[in-house]
């Protein structure tokens, strides 16, 4: 889904919030999904200004979950390390957003070229 806008924030929490309950995931595991899915929703709209997020149902060995892709063609990350060091931020904020997705998901991958834009990659596993 595009994400333009406060509004699409909105929808696309929405969205990571139906799928989940919809997987069976608990109501505290979805608001978790749903925070994250804000969050990074929030960042392609401060930073980049349009993106995209998809939602995904996958399998693993034995257990299903939701992968989360947020990506973007902004102007990227300059420096990922301290971009996900708790209290870093370049707009202002408390920095939370990144290191926050991270603690809230299972898996977290982030890739940035500056210039190029940023992809985020994250699951949450149903336990």
């Amino acid at each position: 889904m595009a994400i333009n806008s406060d509004q699409d924030i909105v929808a696309a929490r929405q969205k990571g919030r139906a799928l989940a309950t919809e997987l069976g995931f608990t109501t505290g595991d979805a608001t978790l999904i749903a925070t994250a899915i804000s969050e990074l929703a929030r960042n392609i709209v401060s930073y980049a200004r349009k993106g995209e997020i998809s939602l995904k149902m996958v399998h693993g060995s034995s257990r299903q979950g939701i992968l989360i892709i947020a990506s973007d063609s902004g102007p990227g990350i300059r420096d990922i390390r301290q971009a996900m060091r708790d209290g870093f931020s370049t707009s202002g904020s408390l920095g939370l957003g990144l290191p926050g997705v991270r603690r809230l998901m299972d898996e977290f991958e982030i890739s940035s070229e500056p210039s190029q834009g940023t992809i985020v990659r994250v699951k949450k596993w149903k336990q």
